[in-house]
């Protein structure tokens, strides 16, 4: 985590979420941000790099329900439920987008060390479906909310694979930054409730962030086979 998250753990919630993701956020993920730098013969992820990524992300958040169903389900917070309302039906649509670029970008392409992968990816899934149920006030936000702001680096990958598949892309109606900070702020502000947000967001984005650092490996060991 950088400085600025360390520095920033007690301060305003907004803040500390918006340098948590900024830390260790999918954006600042090497094997992420290689997919959103370039296009065509230039791009340094191959399309079966791009398959892998889409096929790894439906097995981690392509099913129903996901952690912000999970959320809405256990937030007992008035000032959440709109924001949980709006996130939740976007990201329905998030998953059908992720579902139809996985479909056009073709099978998973075939690495050293596939079932273990998958197991990996299946205990990933289990930890969010854990934490976003969690009953810890907070927690099952702090996760939902990074997801969704981290969500948006995701979908760079995902519109750029898109692209070189040949599918339109179509912009995202998840929640603004400004209006999950906003919501942040509204249900946080003791000390309890920080912490636990806090949690959340920060466990959320350890698992995808272990999520990319298995797609570069399995990236990796394909190359070695070239």
């Amino acid at each position: 985590m950088n400085e600025a998250a360390v520095r920033l753990v007690t301060g305003d919630i907004s803040q500390v979420i918006e340098a948590l993701v900024a830390a260790d956020g999918t954006a600042g993920h090497a094997h992420a941000s290689s997919a959103r730098a370039a296009t065509g013969r230039d791009a340094a992820l191959s399309l079966p790099d791009l398959a892998d990524a889409a096929h790894y992300l439906c097995l981690l958040h392509g099913r129903h329900p996901g952690v912000i169903d999970h959320a809405a389900n256990r937030s007992a917070d008035g000032a959440a439920r709109n924001w949980l309302v709006q996130a939740g039906a976007a990201f329905a649509r998030e998953r059908a987008y992720l579902t139809q670029v996985a479909v056009a970008l073709g099978p998973v392409p075939s690495t050293a060390g596939q079932s273990d992968c998958e197991a990996i990816v299946s205990q990933q899934r289990h930890a969010l479906d854990m934490l976003a149920q969690s009953d810890r006030r907070g927690c099952a936000m702090g996760s939902a909310m990074a997801l969704v702001l981290d969500w948006q680096a995701v979908r760079g990958v995902l519109d750029m694979a898109a692209i070189r598949v040949g599918l339109e892309p179509y912009p995202t109606d998840l929640p603004s930054r400004a209006e999950t900070f906003a919501m942040a702020r509204a249900i946080g502000g003791d000390s309890a409730a920080d912490r636990a947000i806090q949690f959340g967001a920060r466990q959320l984005l350890s698992q995808q962030r272990g999520l990319w650092d298995l797609l570069k490996a399995r990236a990796e060991v394909r190359r070695q086979k070239q």
